[in-house]
């Protein structure tokens, strides 16, 4: 499909549509992926408390569950790409929506800073008032945290590459930005799972662990779904699904890596750095 095809389907409004705004058809994956969230939170439970066969019931719902998302995404992409749905209109509610999710995560990532502020700078006495615990060797931040920081630091200068050039209707460049981007992402997972392999403490290793591997883990579960995201972006954009003046999928996923890239930031800065 050309993108003189792909102009005119995004242009594609019907005639009788008295407002700018789309309305939705019925759609029955919202309600099988909440199903499917309920059934994967349940199947976490079992997995902890060592049921019989409960990775393979994890793994099943969480196969179910991205079977669900995914092709509740493809319906959206529908909508947007070939029926020409998402007007200008839509295009303002997606951002503000997004926006609005990526406060939430802020929030998210705050109160676990707010709990190791809260536990380094007045530790209790049940921690021998003193923070890090006795006898925790912290992790050199000089070393595989300061090349993972180059790492996605490099990868936030590549996605903005990327969006520059979509901008300027440069398609190879664009290209080569997101694809680039992806292979940062990957490598800082695969530096971050080798970090926790060689570490000195684990998650069982009082509060410092814990807090520790909640905050840096959680923050990679955010780059592995952020580089799958822009791995659907590079999809999309070989198939000519973004235009130098309609590409808000893109804009969404460069605003999430960006987001990802200033917890990093201030993961290293206070917990590897400050809080060790």
């Amino acid at each position: 499909m050309t993108q003189y095809t792909m102009i005119f389907y995004n242009n594609n409004f019907r005639h009788n549509e008295q407002h700018p705004f789309h309305m939705v058809n019925v759609s029955p994956w919202p309600l099988f992926t909440s199903f499917s969230l309920l059934n994967l939170v349940l199947n976490i439970v079992t997995y902890f408390h060592f049921y019989a066969a409960g990775i393979f019931y994890l793994q099943s719902s969480l196969f179910i569950l991205c079977f669900f998302l995914f092709r509740w995404f493809y319906d959206i992409v529908v909508e947007s790409t070939y029926e020409g749905n998402h007007t200008f209109k839509v295009q303002q509610g997606v951002k503000l929506g997004m926006c609005l999710f990526i406060v939430s995560e802020i929030m998210f990532f705050f109160s676990f800073f707010w709990s190791f502020f809260h536990c380094s700078l007045s530790p209790s006495i049940s921690i021998g008032c003193i923070w890090p615990q006795k006898a925790i060797i912290t992790m050199d931040p000089w070393g595989l945290p300061l090349w993972n920081t180059i790492i996605l630091l490099s990868s936030g200068v590549t996605i903005t590459y990327a969006h520059k050039a979509l901008i300027a209707g440069d398609r190879s460049y664009t290209m080569l930005g997101i694809f680039y981007t992806i292979v940062y992402g990957s490598i800082f997972t695969i530096v971050q799972g080798y970090e926790y392999m060689v570490a000195p403490f684990s998650l069982n290793d009082g509060i410092f662990g814990s807090l520790f591997f909640l905050l840096t883990g959680f923050h990679g579960l955010h780059v592995f779904i952020g580089s799958l995201f822009l791995l659907i972006c590079l999809v999309r954009h070989l198939q000519y699904h973004f235009l130098v003046n309609q590409h808000i999928g893109f804009e969404c996923a460069a605003w999430y890596w960006h987001f990802v890239d200033v917890v990093w930031l201030g993961l290293f800065l206070l917990v590897y750095i400050w809080g060790g």
